[in-house]
């Protein structure tokens, strides 16, 4: 459980970093990268940062693998 909670909140944070660098025009961090820490885990940070930020809403890429790691983690949440 506190692994999902600190995963959850790094990729909230994640999101929200790569937002504000988005705004300033600066380096960004890799889609990969946040698809990743979505994946291991961060699904559910990462879902509400993106639509609290307005943050990759537009990304047919997450906009497809978002749900299914949802699905996933939430029928894994579920088995055990």
């Amino acid at each position: 459980m506190i692994y999902l909670i600190g995963i959850n909140l790094v990729a909230f944070v994640l999101c929200y970093v790569d937002k504000k660098r988005a705004i300033a025009n600066r380096y960004r961090i890799c889609e990969n990268v946040l698809l990743l820490v979505s994946l291991i885990g961060g699904v559910f940070g990462f879902i509400l940062s993106m639509y609290l930020f307005h943050h990759k809403t537009r990304k047919l890429k997450f906009l497809i693998l978002e749900p299914i790691f949802l699905f996933f983690w939430t029928f894994l949440g579920g088995v055990l």
